[in-house]
């Protein structure tokens, strides 16, 4: 019996069942079919022993097969994969944010460190105060990932300093990116493969998820003679893109967009062509979305502090790949919060999520979710 199979419908393995079953009739046709060969039995172990070396090869023999293609492949095979469209896995990033520093004129303050309450943030290794009595230098966040700082929250100071009397941040900070998951690299090859296409539309999304930095990206197009749901003028495109350089992606979008099509957005930058004539594109910038879940879980005898960390980093794990504009429901952060499949699923049940004190919650369509693990609280009865 061949365990292992490959042929024109692909990979194919047996189960740790089927292999031990063929392992036992075999000895029974050596050894005689009176030979016990229960769990209990010396035999049975050394069999199953045997039978579970076999499964775990042949398992991995179908990873193997798999990994040559994106859609299965996993962590460093599909980083690989991936490089054949000439794209590659993300790095993880701080977040910044300009933070406006007050005292004394002249004041210098050596590697100063600020607090949201929750992050540290750092400075430049020297800043010092001007003849205004400020100075804005730009913060950034100790902790690698999409960390979020709303305006005015980062007003604490970390290493008091001589002349130093305030730090306030009047913009929120633009979020970093965390090491970038299978799911969301396998969504952008699938998008990236596009960049060549007949569509224009997609061929613009491709080149766009092809940038670097670039997180988070939707588009709208108004084919219509009037002015649409979204306000969007007649024929006219938007782009909504988080992360990237903004020239960049501004220029991409100039090269790929369909022909006399206008664009629109809250960031307008000037892109020049090959004879030098000045064009202006238009796109937007998310408005992130701070989002709050509270899970409500009945807790069996077996759970513990873990699996809810475990719960909290899968919930907030959802809602930062859900796309702009999308819409986060309880049943579908159900899925997530259960932890389907894993041991710790078994240690308690689901009652009730709520997401910003609804149900559900509608992003417009430039809106982004951001959520931390700090953002999901557990409620255990």
């Amino acid at each position: 019996m061949s365990y292992v199979t490959i042929n024109e419908n692909g990979v194919s393995a047996s189960t740790f069942d089927e292999i031990l079953e063929d392992i036992k009739r075999q000895y029974k046709t050596i050894y005689g079919n009176d030979v016990y060969l229960e769990n209990d039995s010396q035999d049975g172990q050394f069999l199953a022993f045997i039978a579970r070396a076999i499964s775990d090869t042949a398992a991995i023999t179908v990873g193997v097969y798999n990994s040559f293609s994106p859609v299965d492949a996993l962590s460093d095979a599909l980083s690989r994969n991936v490089a054949i469209n000439g794209i590659a896995r993300a790095v993880a990033t701080n977040s910044t944010t300009p933070v406006i520093l007050t005292g004394a004129i002249g004041t210098t303050i050596n590697n100063g460190i600020v607090s949201d309450g929750t992050h540290r943030w750092f400075l430049p290794p020297v800043a010092v105060i001007d003849n205004s009595g400020t100075i804005t230098v730009n913060a950034t966040c100790e902790d690698i990932g999409s960390i979020a700082a709303t305006p005015h929250s980062i007003n604490k100071i970390i290493t008091p300093t001589r002349g130093w009397v305030s730090v306030n941040n009047p913009n929120a900070a633009v979020l970093g990116n965390p090491v970038e998951n299978d799911a969301t690299l396998r969504r952008r090859q699938v998008i990236s493969v596009a960049i060549p296409s007949i569509g224009l539309l997609d061929g613009t999304m491709g080149a766009i998820a092809d940038i670097s930095g670039v997180t988070h990206y939707q588009n709208y197009e108004n084919e219509t003679d009037v002015v649409n749901a979204y306000g969007m003028p007649p024929h006219s495109m938007a782009f909504v893109v988080a992360g990237g350089d903004e020239q960049t992606i501004a220029e991409v979008i100039k090269l790929k967009k369909t022909m006399g099509c206008s664009t629109v957005g809250n960031i307008t930058r000037t892109v020049f062509d090959q004879k030098n004539n000045p064009s202006t594109i238009r796109f937007y910038r998310p408005t992130i979305v701070p989002t709050l879940v509270n899970v409500a879980i009945k807790a069996h005898s077996n759970y513990n502090d873990v699996t809810g960390e475990k719960i909290k980093q899968a919930v907030a794990d959802y809602i930062n790949n859900v796309m702009i504009g999308g819409q986060i429901t309880s049943k579908r952060l159900d899925i997530s919060a259960a932890l389907s499949g894993s041991v710790e699923s078994h240690s308690f049940e689901i009652i009730e999520i709520r997401i910003n004190g609804q149900s559900s919650l509608d992003l417009h369509f430039t809106e982004l979710a951001v959520c931390t693990v700090n953002d999901v609280t557990i409620g255990v009865s």
